[in-house]
């Protein structure tokens, strides 16, 4: 099977790299394919948003009907290519349960891929960390505390506890503050994330990042973004600058061009890899279907910053009863 999709995987990316001359049309696929995509997702996504639902009402004692649900599952397949090291495909399944109590302040969440098992800068920075280099016991069920604050007012906190979802099981408790700033009268924002999480089996992990961007047209979008993150299990300092412009193409495409540098340690600061990344994200099918073709060119330490070449593609799916965000966002 995981031949089969591969090919389907190279095929539909091409269909992303030539899309129809009509843009007015809202999907890329055949008829056929549309009438056996369709069904699959209607399907799904009402038992995704039936199945939340109700574990909602059975926690929360009330009517969730009318209560908007962002609960999803996203299939993926991902073929990946780097430079001496050949190619290799993967299969993964994400899915995020939400499920808001009676009090509005506090949402009981089931999720996969937490941001804390995701492994190092490295392995996050170029957005083609996806499938195996990803721990996939990391499924995650907790209570979130919210504060009702405006980020651009003040800073927003929230609190969370619970437990990964694996044997043993593992505890744990983060907490995490938002904040974002109008830079004077202009079009300049700074959006600043900052995270602190205890897991029982890796101990300590710590993470911040801030955002500063414009727009520079209708189109286009401009960001540098500066993070760094500790994690007791590696005790080891990370840091990553990232240049990124953002270019709409039409409703349904968007590139991105980034220039990126990763380093690590305080004591002793050395940067281990450079890399450029052009990512196309092309929206295949109403919202639901997208696919990827992410193309990069690294410079790493441990090669003596010799260039490397590597490539991604990547079909993914979303199953949801009513789309209630924009996956198109990279």
């Amino acid at each position: 099977m995981k031949p089969m999709i591969a090919v389907l995987c190279v095929g539909v990316c091409f269909t992303a790299l030539n899309p129809p001359a009509l843009a007015d049309e809202d999907s890329d696929l055949p008829e056929w394919a549309e009438e056996h995509v369709e069904p699959i997702r209607a399907q799904v996504g009402s038992w995704v948003d039936n199945t939340s639902r109700n574990i909602d009402a059975f926690f929360g004692g009330g009517d969730t009907a009318t209560i908007q649900n962002d609960s999803y599952l996203r299939l993926g397949q991902e073929l990946d290519w780097m430079e001496g090291d050949g190619t290799s495909g993967d299969i993964s399944l994400r899915y995020r349960i939400d499920l808001p109590l009676t009090e509005e302040r506090l949402r009981l969440v089931i999720e996969s891929d937490p941001e804390e098992s995701q492994g190092t800068l490295a392995d996050q920075g170029s957005g083609r960390l996806y499938n195996d280099q990803r721990d996939r016991s990391t499924s995650t069920f907790g209570l979130d505390w919210l504060e009702r604050r405006d980020k651009r007012e003040t800073w927003s906190n929230r609190i969370g506890a619970g437990v990964r979802l694996r044997m043993p099981l593992d505890p744990y408790v983060r907490f995490t503050s938002e904040r974002l700033w109008d830079l004077g009268e202009g079009p300049w924002q700074l959006e600043s994330f900052n995270r602190v999480s205890w897991f029982n089996n890796e101990g300590y992990s710590a993470r911040t990042t801030w955002d500063i961007g414009r727009p520079l047209s209708d189109t286009h979008h401009l960001r540098f973004i500066t993070t760094v993150q500790w994690r007791e299990e590696e005790d080891t300092l990370e840091f990553s600058e990232v240049a990124q412009l953002n270019h709409r193409l039409n409703d349904r495409s968007a590139l991105r061009y980034s220039a990126i540098a990763i380093g690590e340690s305080a004591s002793n600061p050395r940067m281990t890899n450079y890399y450029l990344q052009t990512r196309y994200r092309r929206d295949l099918h109403k919202s639901i279907l997208f696919g990827d073709v992410i193309p990069e060119l690294h410079f790493q330490r441990e090669d003596s910053y010799d260039p490397r070449w590597a490539m991604t593609l990547r079909l993914e799916m979303y199953f949801q009863r009513a789309i209630q965000r924009d996956y198109f966002e990279f």
